[in-house]
């Protein structure tokens, strides 16, 4: 761990001057207690870092928890070992491409039994908040079971023992996004009605007490309840898929399901602060948690440590290296395929900027995080499934 400032903790060993800079702007902003912790896969974000926790004190800054609210993996750990799995992958990876909407504005063509529970549960709990999701997304039912595109991904992946492990990543999709941009918006209103002084206006704040501040956290946490079912019902379908894939039932040995762009109200250095994890995950002591590398590279299964000076987190993924644009610019197909040799996926230059070469090197990412989480299992993907 290195002590940049007083108010600034960096765990991350790659770290450009950049993402160092955006980092230090909101570590000063003046509700910050007691400092912000940046993770080891920090990258540049919106406003905020990427791979950064920051607790605030009677504030929050939307775009500080993400604009993919409750985002975040799942995990489940089946009775079935390498050797019991059909010598053909395509079927599965096909199987799953079917059974769950891939891509940015794809979505369900209509309520799946397996999600009208879920969906009755969000009704509900929006009744309750007193709003109405259709207000920003008129379909967010339909999105329910739904991965989006980017950096989601769905996996079969087989741990140090070779047993396997389905695998998937995604959040709240145009709901949550749209709650959140809608929020930043508010926040960066009231900055220039009072004219609050602000180094970035993506660091535009919401002040606890106000109607403002309220509203936002009731629509916050109905975004991670759906973030967190969307993931339970697209691991439901694969599950389902699998199982027909294998020819016998599947026995959940384990599940693991944790959000890393999410804000929680927790207990730090003595004080009672809003925590936002903006690509970070919970790393209490015990707890356990996922930690993604990228299309092409390992995945842990952790347990976290509990370390108080990063306020009990831990990083979400390997970081990006190089943007999007950058990554198409820099790497070729021919590099894209040899990074996936021996892996299922779907062949395609569309996933070109999420090439492994285009992130850092995720064991170097885990290296740097030994104080924060325990490795309990190593996973490495035969089947890769993404939206364009």
């Amino acid at each position: 761990m290195q002590r940049i400032t007083d108010r600034l903790l960096n765990w991350a060993s790659i770290l450009d001057e950049v993402t160092l800079e955006q980092a230090r702007r909101t570590s000063e902003m003046p509700f910050i207690h007691p400092h912000l912790a940046l993770m080891p896969d920090a990258h540049l974000g919106k406003g905020a870092t990427v791979g950064s926790v920051i607790p605030t004190l009677e504030a929050i800054i939307p775009a500080a928890v993400g604009v993919d609210i409750g985002c975040g993996m799942i995990a489940v750990r089946t009775q079935y070992d390498a050797a019991e799995l059909p010598a053909n992958r395509r079927p599965m990876r096909e199987a799953i491409e079917k059974v769950v909407p891939l891509s940015a504005g794809k979505y369900n063509r209509s309520i799946l039994a397996t999600a009208a529970t879920r969906i009755a549960e969000l009704e509900q709990a929006a009744d309750e908040a007193g709003f109405d999701p259709a207000s920003s997304a008129a379909n967010w039912r339909e999105q329910l079971g739904s991965l989006g595109s980017g950096n989601h991904f769905i996996e079969v992946s087989l741990d140090e023992k070779g047993r396997v492990w389905l695998f998937l990543h995604s959040g709240s999709r145009g709901v949550g996004n749209k709650i959140a941009q809608r929020h930043i918006r508010v926040a960066q209103d009231y900055a220039r009605r009072e004219s609050v002084p602000l180094a970035d206006m993506d660091l535009a704040y919401l002040v606890e007490g106000t109607p403002e501040f309220d509203r936002y956290i009731a629509e916050l946490r109905w975004a991670q309840r759906f973030a967190l079912l969307n993931r339970e019902e697209m691991m439901d379908r694969v599950v389902a898929a699998f199982s027909d894939w294998v020819g016998g039932p599947v026995e959940e040995r384990e599940r693991i399901n944790c959000h890393h762009n999410f804000t929680e109200k927790e207990h730090h250095f003595g004080r009672d602060v809003w925590l936002s994890r903006k690509g970070a995950i919970d790393a209490s002591p015990g707890r356990p948690g996922l930690i993604p590398g990228s299309m092409g590279t390992a995945s842990y299964v952790v347990e976290g440590l509990g370390n108080p000076l990063s306020l009990n987190s831990s990083p979400h993924g390997a970081g990006r290296e190089y943007s999007r644009n950058a990554a198409r610019r820099t790497f070729t197909r021919q590099q894209l395929n040899e990074a996936m040799r021996g892996i299922e996926w779907r062949h395609t230059d569309a996933f070109l900027d999420e090439i492994p070469q285009a992130y850092k090197d995720i064991d170097r990412v885990m290296a740097d995080a030994a104080d924060l989480v325990r490795v309990r299992h190593t996973l490495r993907q035969i089947i890769n499934v993404k939206g364009d």
